[in-house]
């Protein structure tokens, strides 16, 4: 039988035109991925559940819309990262499976949406990210200052953290966030500084370094956590991966993951090797060595996997 792949097909409602993802057998040698990166399917209640009200809302979780490996385990446990500013990416990144295009126009009913849903799931920590809107002069600042006030004044004792994009370098936006007084700040680095063009070509690794040591200083009053998250398995060295750690502590970010790349379509970036678990545990002593405070490290991880559990800690 022919694998299926996901082929980008440009569409167009009204004077709007964005993209969908459609399924288009051809034939792909199948990839064989390590035992420690197979997954169960889902039958949790709780997931079903979660799933439910998702759509019943409106509303999109970037654990869908990126094929999280830890959908099932996460959502079986209530938790999820919401998905703002949209589903459609301004920005194509060679290992992101978010669709790109031209983005809709911003639903600012989305923050209360998000309240609703947190309210409905009793969360105690939201995680919540959004698609890169550079069409927009700061790049959905609002709507994450919004959503993050409203989950403060109506479900009390429920962490925010925010993932956020890097607003190009819009530093009077990353300050409309912070004044939010969102408990922990995070932006992903992602990869070395030598395949940033490869990897994510819209992105600068000075601008990502410069945004966590200026959310540092902006959120020194209420002693925001920062955090970064990157991928492994793209054709980095160990070297590199360590020299990006001394970065990050230079500028004072509190928490790292990192995880193993998983190549989501034939369409994206190769997968250059699978780290084994024994080496994340390395990774993760050497990076408790100079001065985290607090990392997750393994094949699966992803920025908001174990969330929850790294603010006490950190």
């Amino acid at each position: 039988m022919p694998r299926r792949t996901i082929e980008i097909i440009p569409l167009v409602k009204g004077d709007e035109v964005y993209q969908k993802a459609t399924p288009h057998p051809v034939d792909l040698p199948r990839e064989r991925r390590p035992e420690w990166l197979k997954k169960k399917l889902p039958s949790d209640p709780n997931y079903f559940a979660l799933k439910r009200l998702m759509r019943e809302k409106g509303l999109h979780t970037v654990c869908e819309e990126a094929n999280c490996p830890n959908i099932t385990e996460c959502w079986t446990n209530r938790t999820a990262t919401f998905l703002m500013l949209g589903n459609i990416c301004t920005r194509a990144c060679g290992f992101c499976d978010v669709i790109s295009g031209k983005p809709l126009p911003l639903d600012e009913n989305e923050p209360r949406e998000v309240v609703e849903a947190v309210k409905a799931l009793e969360l105690k920590h939201v995680v919540i990210t959004s698609v890169n809107r550079d069409d927009l002069s700061e790049g959905g600042a609002h709507i994450y200052a919004e959503v993050t006030r409203l989950i403060h004044q109506e479900v009390p004792g429920c962490r925010v953290e925010l993932l956020i994009p890097d607003f190009v370098g819009n530093w009077d936006a990353l300050k409309m966030v912070l004044d939010a007084h969102p408990e922990i700040l995070n932006h992903n680095t992602e990869t070395v500084p030598r395949l940033y063009r490869h990897v994510r070509h819209k992105a600068r690794y000075p601008r990502t370094l410069e945004l966590l040591r200026r959310a540092k200083d902006l959120g020194q009053s209420y002693n925001v956590i920062t955090k970064t998250g990157m991928m492994v398995g793209l054709g980095e060295t160990k070297e590199e991966l360590v020299e990006v750690m001394r970065d990050l502590r230079e500028v004072d970010c509190d928490v790292l993951t990192l995880g193993q790349y998983m190549r989501p379509s034939p369409k994206h970036l190769s997968v250059e090797r699978y780290y084994t678990p024994t080496e994340f545990e390395e990774l993760k002593e050497v990076a408790l060595s100079l001065g985290f405070k607090y990392v997750e490290s393994g094949p699966l991880v992803r920025s908001s996997y174990h969330a929850h559990q790294q603010v006490p800690n950190a």
